[in-house]
């Protein structure tokens, strides 16, 4: 309150501060408690006295009715009762309406006792939701593509339903009518933010014949004209914007926008339509993703590039201006350029210098400034683009999304020329001029997840082939999952070069979605030249969005629960993303036993196939929530989705994923934050759901009582995930692990596996020096890396291997010689191999201080606690001697942490719950 001052002061600040900052911190406020909320009204109604009446009427419905009852209620019914509770807890909701004669009035608490006025839907609450489609031209017409509505009301046929795209000018050009009509978009549905409403008739499309913008611009263009001939300054071809937004009606409700939102892909890149030699009509996305149309002259136009040795020389031409005197800039540097006047204007030459060039990291584009002119954008028009390399860099002349021209050096990058669909593969086809040798194309996923592939080269021209729906994880074919995949290549230098689109190639480019094996892939070029591969499951079309989840969990779910159970199991690893863990051991020894009932997996984004023909079922969809709704037992290792409910007769089994080291569940700090955080109250619900959790030792069973305030039965069984370690055929797996990640028989395997940090999360540094533990250890050791699954991705180099991915990790501890960890849970499971534990401490007291420990393991730990690279690279190097002086405290510690990992857990959990 500080910061904002005395209220009253200006209309405008007033109305930006109260629907903006000061709103959100009263929300927050009110969600924090009794405490809070008086020390709020304290300090806020001082500020609302103050503020004219007209300005508090004129906001946002939801902010009216805050601010009615701030002023208007005493302290008691608002500090202790739950009035400003249910309207921040309502607002926050996308909006509901409610029609009363031919107004509209918002849905929130309290309407019957406040006044009318407070709820009626002003220009402020009516802001559509729109999305542009796509933008092409059509027999010389622009055609634009999309949908329009308002959140909460429903547009579900062509009546009552209408809408026209205008284009506004400067304000003395009349507004520019495009040809609009209604169309079905379905998709405005499924990708609503709210459950409930249905905007199939929500979509438009808009024509717009050149012809209006033309005589308007040529008006606008006499009128500059006259302007600067009064000022005594020649005329010049200006450029004018008309910003594109949407006036519809629908059931009484008048709304009017911008247009904003696109697609990516052709969207983001509309085509312009040259109108006649140096003028174009181009519709452009500015930077807050909103549409304009502009007609646009092409003032100076590019006419060669050329390199001679240290120098780059622009040539330039400027139509119908005769200049002698000006200079260029690129970017925000001036720089000299010569002008010449010749036949039908001049021709201007910029030379700039190669060695300064390659030290600039980022494009800049080209201007040129005749003296007594106004700035004119170099446009590329009709000049092919260039990539010129120098050494092992490139100088590229290129033109943006606008046709600009763009000056850049860079590393020499792949470009792809041809993305063509063979069958089930994507074949990429390209120039690119690097030093000859291997590369490989890197598709690397926003969580980190990457894939390697071998680019072909033959010459200049590279070749890689992508089968986006059996990619290869350690010898299994996978899909891609769902998400955006983009492209790079790394450098013999270590450098990570992107790839990029060919702009000659951009207009053919097939961005169609090709459907395989239950994922819908597109290859598309978004912001303007950068390659990605876009994955989504295939669903059907009443399981998308909000809307369609909103059906299965609140409709289809209760429905099914009410059905009898079936005699089958369902298994759940990390949300249906893995097949590993104790859940897995458990699925094979119930088929070891020829356990023939029914077994579920839940598969999410097609990670994986379970063996032994058991049902798979996709997260998420309807058999999935008919799965946990009828099915009789239910294994898994972390919680169930949000919407599952136990029944009365069902059993769930909870094997958790492993015994903690650090603190968990209620004992978190922002666990017992007051009020309870909502994750606090989910898991309160999950935990009451559960009949049996299993617990790896004495020590660990009242830890995991306490951390999830279980108190239903635990069965100390030991981890099934464990077994493996201690199997009789465990020499036979290990080499079927070995052969699998491709590591040479006899080398001693170091497995690095941190866990991850809750402060640091974004962090992909490996903290251990690899390249000087490789330089010491010698090519007699293979060093793996297995990074948290909720850290960021790690960038693990050549020398090691990166198996952060690998889908169990239990086989990573069969194979591995010497364990290299922190603070992860993988302490307590690999100690029942008897192998030694280097602990990597190097954050320690940061992390006790933030994140907690239950114990001291500076103390108890079964191996050297060190806190930098050189000592643990020191420890790998001498670990017989290093493992032989903790061999008393590594018993110690087995004994207390692991005392019936001994190969038989998964069958004392059978025995329990199956048999």
């Amino acid at each position: 309150m500080r910061a904002v001052g005395p209220g009253g002061r200006d209309a405008a600040y007033d109305t930006e501060v109260l629907s903006g900052p000061l709103g959100a911190r009263i929300d927050l406020a009110v969600k924090r408690g009794p405490a809070r909320r008086r020390e709020m009204l304290d300090l806020v109604r001082p500020y609302l006295a103050a503020v004219e009446a007209r300005v508090k009427r004129d906001l946002p419905v939801a902010r009216r009715v805050i601010y009615h009852l701030i002023e208007q209620r005493p302290d008691d019914e608002l500090v202790d009762g739950e009035r400003l509770v249910k309207v921040v807890t309502a607002a926050a909701e996308p909006s509901k309406r409610i029609r009363k004669g031919l107004r509209w009035y918002a849905d929130l608490p309290f309407r019957d006792e406040l006044p009318p006025d407070l709820y009626r839907l002003r220009r402020a609450d009516m802001v559509p939701v729109t999305h542009i489609d796509d933008i092409v031209w059509v027999d010389g017409k622009l055609r634009v593509t999309g949908f329009a509505y308002l959140a909460g009301l429903s547009v579900r046929s062509r009546r009552f339903n209408w809408a026209t795209v205008v284009l506004r000018g400067p304000r003395w050009l009349p507004p520019v009518r495009m040809r609009t009509r209604r169309v079905l978009a379905p998709e405005a549905t499924h990708g609503a933010r709210e459950p409930g409403c249905n905007y199939d008739w929500s979509g438009f499309t808009a024509e717009l014949s050149p012809f209006p913008l033309r005589w308007r611009g040529a008006v606008r263009g006499v009128v500059s004209a006259v302007r600067r001939r009064m000022r005594h300054r020649p005329s010049v071809p200006d450029t004018t914007t008309w910003r594109a937004e949407i006036v519809f009606w629908s059931r009484g409700a008048r709304a009017i926008g911008l247009l904003r939102g696109s697609s990516i892909g052709r969207p983001e890149r509309p085509a312009g339509l040259k109108l006649k030699p140096g003028w174009w009509v181009r519709p452009v996305w500015t930077s807050d993703r909103a549409l304009q149309v502009v007609l646009q002259p092409n003032r100076a136009e590019l006419t060669g590039v050329s390199v001679d040795g240290e120098r780059l020389e622009l040539k330039i031409s400027l139509p119908g201006r005769s200049v002698t005197k000006g200079h260029a800039r690129l970017g925000g540097h001036r720089i000299a350029a010569d002008f010449t006047p010749s036949e039908g204007g001049t021709e201007v030459v910029v030379g700039l210098a190669v060695s300064a060039l390659v030290q600039e990291k980022d494009g800049r584009r080209l201007w040129v400034e005749p003296k007594g002119d106004p700035a004119a954008s170099v446009m590329l028009a009709d000049l092919v683009e260039t990539r010129t390399p120098v050494g092992d860099r490139e100088i590229t002349v290129l033109g943006d999304r606008r046709d600009r021209v763009v000056v850049s050096a860079h590393r020499i990058r792949p470009v792809i020329t041809s993305a063509v669909w063979e069958g089930s593969a994507l074949i990429l086809r390209g120039h690119y001029p690097d030093a000859p040798g291997a590369r490989t194309l890197t598709l690397r996923h926003r969580s980190g997840l990457s894939y390697q592939l071998p680019m072909e080269r033959s010459g200049e021209e590279f070749t890689v082939r992508v089968e986006p729906s059996a990619m290869d994880r350690f010898g299994e074919a996978v899909p891609l999952s769902s998400g955006t995949w983009n492209m790079s290549s790394r450098h013999p230098s270590g450098e990570i070069v992107p790839l990029r689109m060919d702009h000659a190639a951009l207009q053919g480019l097939d961005e169609e979605p090709r459907t395989l094996g239950g994922h819908t892939y597109r290859m598309i070029s978004t912001r303007f030249d950068v390659p990605v591969v876009t994955v989504e499951e295939a669903r059907p079309a009443d399981e998308r969005g909000v809307a369609g989840t909103h059906v299965l969990r609140r409709v289809f779910y209760p429905a099914q629960r009410s059905e009898p159970l079936n005699d089958a199991t369902v298994y759940v690893v990390n949300d249906g993303r893995l097949y590993a863990d104790s859940v897995r051991a458990i699925y094979e020894e119930r088929l070891r036993r020829g356990d023939d009932r029914e077994h579920i997996w839940v598969v999410k984004d097609g990670a994986f196939v379970p063996p032994g023909g058991a049902t798979v079922v996709r997260a998420g969809s309807r058999e999935h929530h008919a799965a946990l709704a009828r099915s009789r037992h239910i294994v898994t290792n972390s919680f169930l989705p949000i919407w599952f409910r136990a029944r009365e007769d069902q059993v769930v089994l909870q094997t958790w994923h492993g015994t903690p080291a650090k603190h968990i569940g209620n004992d978190q700090s922002h666990m017992n934050r007051d009020p309870r955080p909502p994750i606090w109250h989910r898991q309160a619900a999950e935990v009451r759901g559960w009949d049996l959790l299993l617990s790896q030792s004495p020590w660990a069973t009242p830890v995991l009582r306490k951390a999830f305030g279980y108190k239903g039965e635990i069965l100390e069984s030991g981890l099934p995930r464990n077994d493996v370690l201690n199997s009789p055929d465990r020499e036979e797996l290990a080499a079927a692990v070995r052969e699998r990640l491709g590591l040479i028989e006899g080398k001693r395997v170091v497995l690095y596996a941190p866990t991850w940090r809750d402060y640091d999360r974004k962090n992909a540094m490996v903290k251990l020096d690899l390249a000087k533990a490789r330089e010491t250890l010698g090519a007699d050791h293979e060093i793996l890396v297995r990074a948290h699954p909720m850290q960021a991705a790690p960038a693990v180099p050549d020398i090691a291997r990166d198996v952060t991915t690998y889908p169990d990790i239990a086989e990573l501890l069969l194979i591995a010689d010497v364990l290299v960890t922190d603070y992860s849970s993988v302490m307590f499971d690999f100690v029942c191999t008897g192998r030694p534990i280097v602990f990597y401490g190097y954050d320690m007291a940061k992390y006790a201080n933030k994140r907690g420990l239950y114990l001291d393991l500076a103390e108890q730990a079964p191996g050297p606690v060190l806190s930098t690279s050189a000592d643990v690279i020191d420890a790998l190097r001498s670990i017989d001697e290093v493992a032989a002086s903790h061999a008393d405290r590594y018993e110690s510690f087995r004994a207390t942490y692991a005392p019936r990992d001994d190969g038989k857990a998964t069958a004392r959990v059978v025995d329990q719950l199956f048999s």
